[in-house]
């Protein structure tokens, strides 16, 4: 149970609350780099309860900065493209991507006004499909040197879908390691000849056991949880018969995000982003080590789900995630299909847009919400002593989902991890981070 109070204090992340000013110290997604195809890239865009303009200039630049002008407070999402930056049509103010005020046409010949006043604006930097945007104090630190950045365009491909409740709620059902083998039970195994771009239908390069079939007749995993760098390394042990040892590797990066594996050859990176306190959006990089990503069928997979130009899920709450009673008899245990987005997105809205956790009972298996939740609220005790800092981006979170042998799965995991790595273009080898 969590005291109204704390809840509070974990979850508002608006201009002033403490978990926002901690949230505002890492990068976040701001939006996906396709949100500016077009003749006109500009867009609204509302970010930790702040609302925004994010355009390119005619170099293709993004600039971040608040949707209303300086002025007398006009949407610079009307705004015009021009003269290298964004014109508010109202009086004419030119901005640039760092919101320098660099014209006011209508003042007076030889005025210096513009040279006092601009509008707050965030450094941007894109990658991967993402614009990503710093919003705390100071000079922002570099991008971690993660997988998901560092694989080249070729290898990744990027997406996004909205969610209907606090970002904590969508962040927490990633670092829980025993829902997926109820939420994400198939009671039927599909063939893995279909299972390109999608989780929990590899094999972990086992070619007799579907990930699917061991997740659900191995429902009770061993738990281990351990404090990196970068966030929280956790261990999902499932003993099969003999000396096999099913080992899950997933990652809570601070503040809120996940890498999780999607196959033997694709990890996803996944940020849960407030867009206020009560919605949020998903935004995610699936990175491969080896072949490069089939954008076109990723992409058109996931429109078949999503519905642009918000990205809203074509399951949702006011359809009822497409619940089918038969299907819950005898395909899946939710009965609302075989997309595992539909399940975390019945999961963690179905609480409400902001969970009561005063009615919550947390239990062993819980322990990586427990440890991330001690995490959060150290962090904000230390962003209001100024001391908060970015995670250490010489960790490297490593996500894999592998049959080793149960003599000596701490090192096999990470052997097995290096030898998926041999022959990549770009991943090399990588480290686990130290405990």
């Amino acid at each position: 149970m969590l005291a109204p109070e704390i809840n509070e204090l974990i979850t508002s992340t608006g201009p002033g609350t403490p978990c926002g000013e901690v949230m505002r110290r890492y990068w976040q997604p701001a939006a996906l780099s396709d949100e500016l195809n077009g003749p006109r890239p500009v867009r609204p865009v509302t970010l930790l309860g702040e609302r925004l303009v994010l355009f390119r200039d005619e170099t293709g630049t993004p600039g971040l900065m608040h949707r209303h002008c300086p002025h007398r407070g006009a949407d610079l999402c009307y705004g015009r493209l021009e003269d290298g930056g964004l014109r508010c049509p109202f009086h004419g103010w030119l901005f640039d991507t760092s919101g320098k005020c660099v014209e006011m046409p209508g003042e007076p010949e030889g005025s210096t006004t513009h040279e006092r006043i601009g509008n707050e604006a965030y450094p941007c930097v894109e990658r991967n499909g993402i614009v990503f945007a710093y919003m705390g104090p100071g000079e922002p630190p570099a991008l971690p040197d993660y997988d998901c950045f560092a694989a080249p365009e070729s290898h990744a491909f990027a997406f996004k879908g909205l969610i209907e409740c606090n970002w904590l709620q969508a962040l927490e059902v990633g670092i829980d390691p025993v829902h997926a083998s109820f939420l994400h039970r198939f009671l039927q195994d599909e063939d893995t000849a279909d299972a390109y771009g999608k989780q929990f239908r590899d094999t972990s390069g086992n070619t007799d056991i579907p990930v699917t079939q061991i997740l659900r007749e191995y429902p009770r995993p061993d738990i281990n949880v351990e404090q990196t760098g970068y966030g929280l390394r956790i261990t999902s042990l499932r003993e099969l018969p003999g000396d096999a040892m099913h080992v899950r590797v997933t990652n809570e990066i601070f503040p809120n995000a996940i890498v999780i594996p999607m196959s033997n050859d694709m990890t996803l990176t996944q940020w849960h982003v407030p867009v206020d306190d009560v919605t949020c959006y998903w935004y995610a990089i699936f990175a491969a080590f080896h072949q490069p990503v089939d954008h076109q069928k990723m992409r058109e997979q996931r429109l078949k789900l999503y519905e642009l130009p918000d990205y809203v899920p074509r399951k949702n709450k006011s359809n009822d995630y497409g619940y089918d009673p038969r299907e819950q008899q005898s395909e899946t245990y939710t009965g609302m299909g075989l997309d595992i987005n539909v399940h975390d997105q019945w999961a963690v809205e179905s609480p409400g847009p902001l969970q009561d956790r005063s009615r919550e009972h947390l239990v062993t298996s819980d322990k990586a919400i427990i440890a991330n939740r001690r995490m959060l609220r150290s962090a904000i005790e230390a962003a209001g002593n100024g001391s908060a800092q970015p995670a250490n981006g010489t960790d490297r979170p490593i996500a894999i989902d592998t049959l080793v042998g149960q003599e000596g799965w701490q090192q096999a995991w990470q052997d097995n991890d290096r030898a998926r790595r041999q022959g990549s273009p770009w991943a090399g080898e990588r480290k686990a981070a130290p405990s």
